[in-house]
């Protein structure tokens, strides 16, 4: 008997919260959720729309929120397949995933006020989990928006006869928002600045398009289809002309099969926090700022000849860079360009015959031809009439290269001809290997377009590139790409260029702005649109500690930690103390407006000093009444004010009647006082 009075207690309390409330915080819930979709499984995304929906419904009593025995039933059931989703795996990703699930299972005990706020607060916080995915100010907005709904919705479960639904809850919104604005402003640029929370190590497994660290003959032309951003690059002088953008990330020295990957595994380094604003200060000449889009790797792109300017990235072996930890995240370095050519690095032997790997057997043209160019010439010339042979007979850069069969290098350089850069340049690699000449391949990227105003430059996936390396005695490693010479406006204009006649730019992608270039409003937009979010995650998303120490050492004084403390405290104050001069302004004001208030309020205050206060909940005859019995001089005079403040608030009177009766009013009052000086009132007088 007792378990049925507690089912039906819980189906009565379904109903307990306002149904308008309970509208904004399941949209809140829905907004919130979008910047997720593209990583969350589609089965939960199905559970949280049923059991938001389950428990909409149950608020119109189309159906019954489930019982405590049924909600641990559907619980274990949705853990199980979570568990059985993830299969042991335990990152960022899944642990987002799982607050989700957690969030969604809460609207089957959203019953009472109280579950509304437990909810209101966690969606709060789902709203901050976002910022792990996406920082981009689109993003930002929704989750702003969200966070907005949430408010109307406490707004409309507070005080659910407020007029004007919608419109009212977000003015009422607006206009706390203008009068925060200033001081979150201020506290935004002198708040002591901590890292954000996406600067902590956060080991996803969300798969990122972009290069990897192994390379077979169709890989790259794969990225070719993508117009997603790789990085943003700001120069501090001239920008290098095209063809000589060349953006190293990796080298790919070992030759399995037909992969090519890296032959040493870069050493363990153990994960730590790493600073995402690395450009500190004016760009100087010879500098430049790289914002790379999150890759999970560690390696950072540079052009040739440069050395690490900020601290967050490091010069490893072979010229390369690379973070101390995978960039997860949005993160922005800086390097330098050397003003002369270095000195070449010598390699000791052992060193060298690294390069030289080969499998034992496939291929076996290939190895013949490069077995004659040596009989007769040395590595420079070997080098040459490879890239003549390139230059001069039908080779065809294509992105529709034709599947290759066993000894695919064999099929390219002498049947059939056509390739994108990660064939020919792996097939240069083994040509130079086998006639004796140490040789790698480069994977990273080459080009980038201009964004909006020229200002910086914007590198995408379709231009990732893959060329080759050779050691050249008395040279160093010297670069040879094999794409300049079969399609030299692949490196002289870009990719869109060179595949213009075949017509396979981005063939695959119909939704991507950059396949439409030729559109100059819809280019205008796409590179507009760039251009806020560049500013945005250099100076809003990116703001640190270095960046506002930057910014401090520009005024005057020399700020420092402790007097940026001194001045967030005295900016606080500042707000605090303007925030109550304007509430008490505006409730003077208020009491300005209301004269016959104010009149009432005299009256009050006359009767206190008769002896008579003003108790809880009473009304104006009742108090009359206790008048005229402690002043019985005063008791005609009160019983007709009270008759008059009765008329005013609950009759409606003809209009100009009200300013006529407040001068009534008025000199009733002044006749209550001489009444009661002439009986002789003296303050504290007591009546029953």
């Amino acid at each position: 008997m007792d378990r049925i009075r507690g089912t039906q207690s819980e189906e009565a309390t379904a109903t307990n919260l306002p149904s308008r409330a309970l509208l904004w915080l399941i949209a809140s819930f829905a907004l919130l959720l979008s910047p997720q979709w593209d990583r969350l499984p589609l089965w939960l995304i199905a559970a949280c729309a049923v059991l938001a929906a389950w428990r909409w419904l149950a608020q119109y009593g189309r159906v019954r929120l489930p019982g405590r025995l049924l909600r641990t039933g559907i619980m274990l059931v949705l853990i199980g397949v979570y568990v059985a989703t993830v299969q042991g795996r335990f990152t960022v990703d899944t642990a987002a995933s799982f607050f989700v699930l957690a969030v969604g299972l809460k609207w089957l005990e959203t019953r009472s006020v109280r579950d509304f706020y437990v909810l209101f607060f966690i969606l709060v916080y789902l709203a901050s989990v976002n910022f792990l995915f996406h920082q981009e100010i689109l993003w930002a907005l929704v989750n702003f928006t969200g966070i907005a709904l949430l408010l109307v919705g406490l707004q409309v479960l507070n005080a659910p006869e407020l007029p004007g639904g919608m419109t009212s809850g977000l003015r009422r919104l607006g206009g706390m928002f203008l009068k925060t604005l200033p001081i979150v402003v201020l506290l935004f640029v002198f708040f002591p600045r901590m890292s954000p929370l996406w600067s902590v190590p956060l080991v996803s497994g969300e798969a990122r398009t972009g290069i990897s660290d192994t390379m077979r003959p169709g890989d790259i032309s794969n990225l070719a289809q993508s117009s997603e951003r790789a990085f943003r690059v700001t120069f501090g002088g001239e920008m290098p002309a095209y063809r000589d953008r060349y953006w190293r990330g990796l080298i790919l020295d070992y030759l399995d099969g037909e992969t090519w990957r890296q032959g040493q595994q870069e050493p363990f380094r153990a994960l730590g926090r790493v600073a995402v604003d690395g450009g500190i200060g004016e760009l100087e000449p010879n500098q430049y700022d790289v914002l790379l889009e999150p890759t999970d790797q560690r390696w950072a792109f540079a052009l040739e000849s440069s050395r690490a300017v900020s601290d967050n990235v490091f010069e490893d072996s072979a010229d390369l860079f690379r973070f101390r930890r995978p960039a997860d995240s949005p993160v922005r370095y800086r390097l330098a360009l050397e003003s002369e050519a270095s000195v070449a690095e010598t390699q000791n032997a052992a060193e060298l015959r690294r390069y030289l790997q080969l499998p034992q057997e496939g291929n076996p043209r290939a190895r013949e031809f490069a077995r004659e160019l040596r009989r007769t010439m040395g590595d420079e010339q070997v080098v040459r009439t490879l890239l003549q042979r390139f230059r001069e007979q039908e080779y065809f850069y294509t992105l529709r290269p034709p599947a290759m069969p066993e000894d695919g290098i064999d099929s390219l350089l002498f049947d059939e001809k056509r390739g994108f850069c990660a064939h020919y340049a792996g097939a240069t690699t083994f040509v130079l290997r086998a006639a004796g000449i140490p040789s790698r391949v480069v994977v990273g990227y080459q080009g980038g377009e201009n964004g909006a105003g020229g200002d910086y430059l914007i590198v995408r996936q379709y231009d990732a590139h893959a060329w080759v390396e050779a050691y050249i005695d008395g040279r160093g490693w010297v670069r040879i790409d094999p794409t300049a010479a079969i399609a030299p406006d692949r490196i002289e204009l870009g990719l869109r260029e060179a595949m213009a006649a075949e017509g396979s730019f981005l063939e695959n992608n119909w939704t991507s702005p950059q396949r439409y270039a030729d559109v100059a409003l819809v280019q205008w937009a796409s590179l507009q649109m760039d251009r806020i979010n560049y500013q945005w995650q250099r100076w809003v998303v990116g703001y640190q500690g270095q960046s506002q120490m930057d910014l401090m050492s520009r005024l005057p004084g020399g700020f420092g930690m402790r007097e940026l403390g001194y001045m967030t405290a005295g900016i606080v104050g500042a707000g605090l103390l303007i925030a109550g001069l304007i509430s008490a302004f505006q409730m003077r004001r208020g009491e300005r407006r209301d004269a016959f208030r104010r009149v009432v309020d005299t009256w009050h205050r006359l009767c206190a000093t008769a002896g008579v206060p003003v108790r809880h909940g009473e009304t104006p005859s009742v108090l009359a009444s206790r008048l005229a019995k402690a002043e019985p001089a005063a008791g005609d005079s009160a019983r007709l004010f009270a008759r008059m403040v009765n008329s005013h608030y609950y009759s409606a009177g003809k209009d100009g009647e009200g300013v006529e009766q407040l001068k009534r009013m008025r000199r009733l009052l002044a006749t209550m006082k001489r009444q009661l000086r002439r009986s002789g009132t003296r303050t504290g007088r007591s009546s029953d």
